[in-house]
């Protein structure tokens, strides 16, 4: 099944500019994996070296939090939409 994976701007250096990438994976783990061995440099952005994903990084599946539906074991269907996005943190007052 292939999903939509939305590239945010900080990513598409490592995706060779792609803003838009579709992806094989039956679940989210699934699709970052494939993500990651086609983009080899995006995984330490994504995924912590056992894994899971990365604590600054919110996933979505069709607008909802992978984290509420089971992280990397979240299910995917063919044509969902995943959203990356990475925390940003920063500024002074």
């Amino acid at each position: 099944m292939a999903a939509l994976v939305r590239i945010p701007t900080v990513l598409r250096p490592a995706t060779g500019g792609a803003t838009v990438v579709s992806v094989e994976g039956a679940t989210i783990g699934e699709v970052l994996d494939a993500l990651t061995a086609t983009y080899p440099s995006i995984r330490g952005q994504l995924l912590n070296e056992d894994g899971t994903l990365h604590r600054f990084l919110n996933v979505y599946v069709n607008d909802d939090d992978v984290r509420y539906l089971g992280g990397v074991s979240a299910i995917v269907a063919a044509d969902d939409e995943i959203t990356l996005l990475p925390a940003v943190a920063g500024g002074a007052i």
